[in-house]
């Protein structure tokens, strides 16, 4: 009985040691405990342990659904914040749960725990890559590539949404499992946009929908006929302009006289003739004829062309007869 008390405890002081060395009060357990996944691509991350010294270390283990044990995995006494899964626990449909704590020295945290993961529900599904576009006059040939690889059981569904790049908001869908497909029945000479959205299918009553791409515009072609019919268009055009040019010419050449005819100003006639032919008794023109029968030695003026004879020779008349007129005087 005496060498039992002593046995109990020793064996209660190192219980205490152990219960010691697995958490610690002094050291605070990692937080923001999260697994990020990716197109399958998982890691679990956390927040750094923040103390006045001294370098924190981390340490994570893992378990699954079937095996309620905890396993080390590649991340111990780590220094920095996050854990690729190893390809071991790639498995889509396992059910994983991870823990984490931080060590300083002889020093650990509390293990701090994550939530179920399955791969196949919860990871997060990118779009695909548009690797080409194929434009024509009344469709687009799309050419994609799956955001990952393919795998047993599971297969690919692309949901493709397409519209008018214009101010109508309606937009169409359709879904292919090809990586190479078309959009049928565009108008020519339209932009159109689309968007391309994985679905992962695992089996009939479980779907995973994946992130949309970023909308991609093209613009589709003129169809062979509509190019055809443009040509012969302008060529009417350009045949009837040439015709109406000739017409115009042909007539201003045929017609020339009888449009400088009219394009030139009405000959009128002077105001005070006018007003003479109208009254031919106007007392300023009887002054004028009075004047001329008073002094007979005024000469008319005559007013005579250049290089006119007849002109000539009746002004030498007129200074013959006004030279005997004077010799008589004389006498």
């Amino acid at each position: 009985m005496l060498f039992r008390a002593p046995l109990l405890f020793l064996l209660l002081l190192g219980s205490l040691r152990a219960s010691g060395a697995e958490s610690s009060p002094h050291l605070p357990a990692p937080k923001d405990v999260v697994i990020y996944s990716y197109n399958f691509h998982s890691l679990l991350r956390w927040s750094p342990v923040e103390v006045d010294r001294g370098l924190v270390l981390y340490t994570v283990n893992y378990k699954t659904g079937a095996f309620n044990k905890w396993d080390e995995m590649n991340c111990t006494r780590i220094t920095h914040t996050e854990c690729s899964l190893p390809w071991s626990l790639k498995e889509r449909r396992w059910t994983l749960v991870l823990r984490v704590r931080a060590e300083l020295g002889q020093v650990t945290s509390d293990w701090v725990e994550t939530d179920p993961f399955v791969a196949e529900r919860n990871t997060i599904i990118g779009p695909p890559k548009v690797n080409s576009v194929t434009v024509s006059s009344d469709s687009l040939l799309i050419s994609v590539t799956p955001p990952f690889g393919s795998e047993a059981g599971y297969s690919l569904q692309y949901h493709v949404s397409y519209w008018e790049n214009a101010t109508s908001s309606v937009k169409k869908e359709t879904k292919t499992s090809n990586t190479l497909f078309k959009i049928r029945n565009l108008k020519e000479l339209t932009l159109y946009c689309f968007r391309i959205q994985v679905e992962l299918v695992a089996y009939p009553e479980f779907q995973l929908l994946g992130l949309q791409s970023v909308p991609e515009c093209y613009r589709t072609t003129v169809s062979e006929a509509s190019r055809a019919g443009y040509i012969v268009l302008i060529f009417l055009l350009v045949l009837v302009s040439v015709n109406l040019v000739a017409v115009g010419l042909l007539f201003l050449w045929r017609y020339h006289k009888k449009l400088k005819y009219w394009s030139q100003p009405p000959l009128q006639i002077p105001s005070h003739f006018e007003e003479y032919l109208k009254d031919p008794n106007m007392p300023g023109l009887e002054v004028l004829h009075s004047v001329a029968e008073d002094d007979p030695d005024t000469s008319p003026v005559v007013f005579c062309g250049e290089g006119s004879q007849a002109c000539g020779g009746s002004l030498a008349g007129q200074a013959h007869s006004r030279s005997i007129s004077s010799d008589s005087d004389v006498t």
